[in-house]
């Protein structure tokens, strides 16, 4: 990434350059999608001709400011309650915004947002980002990146595209760390993080947060549901909970959830692998019984 001058409109601007040519074709993707949106919480593109590159690059806002990933690290990790609510719901704004013009980000994360010096946010970094379910596919293959696996969705742990609740999902994992300091997870070991979110839930996070409203483990909570059909079905419907957190119905999410139980998953595995090594073990007898027949 360098800083330069756009001498045209004499401005600050930033150019992302690939590290190697094989990327020219994930960049044209970002620039083209890029390019498509325009909302004050989303980073902005600048469009330059092909015909003037000599090299595949695009060109975007200049932005003043940290990332929402070094602002939490600066303040030793969590952010006042109502701050990161209020984060969250800006993040809505320009989420829902991004699933209206049928993009999902794919890789939302603290260190993919901007704070800037002037006050506003955006998201950044549209690197994985790629058109919805349904869209047609006139930019070419998509990445075969996932995302980041502490932010990662179960159903793209299992190897499913995902949609715009799984943007949401990741917010709420960006929510749960701004209050509480932690991932969701963060209680398992490191090798089983992935695979605990597929058959568990975290804890909540006035777990670490005593003091939490039970409205806040509601909306945290509810964005962190496994499956997409239980969690918000729209970045709009979980800003209006974040913008008024104390009209939120509280239903006993935090008193509902399921411990992580490895076996769950682990057992039908190991069941299918043994049944397996036993079909092998059982073909290579009969074979022998025909050979010496």
């Amino acid at each position: 990434m360098f800083k330069a001058t756009d001498l045209a409109a004499g401005r600050t601007v930033a150019v992302k350059i690939p590290q190697s040519y094989t990327a020219g074709s994930q960049y044209m993707r970002e620039a083209q999608i890029g390019a498509s949106l325009d909302h004050p919480c989303l980073l902005k593109f600048i469009p330059v001709p092909e015909a003037a590159k000599s090299r595949p690059y695009h060109v975007t806002e200049f932005l003043d400011g940290r990332s929402l990933y070094d602002e939490l690290r600066a303040r030793g990790g969590t952010l006042p309650v109502d701050d990161a609510l209020r984060l969250a719901a800006r993040m809505c704004d320009g989420l829902d915004y991004l699933h209206h013009h049928h993009v999902v980000h794919a890789d939302l994360k603290p260190a993919n947002v901007m704070l800037c010096a002037d006050g506003s946010l955006r998201i950044i970094d549209f690197g994985i980002a790629r058109w919805a379910k349904g869209r047609p596919k006139s930019l070419g293959g998509y990445p075969q990146h996932l995302g980041t696996p502490e932010y990662m969705a179960p159903e793209i742990v299992k190897g499913k595209r995902g949609d715009a609740r799984t943007d949401l999902y990741v917010l709420g994992a960006m929510l749960y760390e701004m209050i509480t300091g932690r991932r969701p997870y963060e209680d398992q070991h490191e090798d089983k993080q992935l695979v605990a979110r597929l058959v568990g839930d975290p804890l909540p996070p006035s777990h670490y947060v005593p003091d939490l409203p039970p409205q806040v483990d509601e909306i945290v909570l509810h964005a962190l549901a496994r499956k997409p059909a239980d969690r918000y079905q729209s970045a709009a419907e979980m800003r209006a909970d974040l913008a008024a957190p104390e009209k939120v119905a509280v239903t006993g999410r935090a008193d509902r959830l399921q411990k992580p139980v490895l076996a769950k998953l682990w057992w039908p595995v190991a069941g299918l692998v043994g049944g397996c090594l036993a079909g092998l073990v059982g073909a290579f007898f009969v074979l022998l019984w025909l050979v010496k027949k």
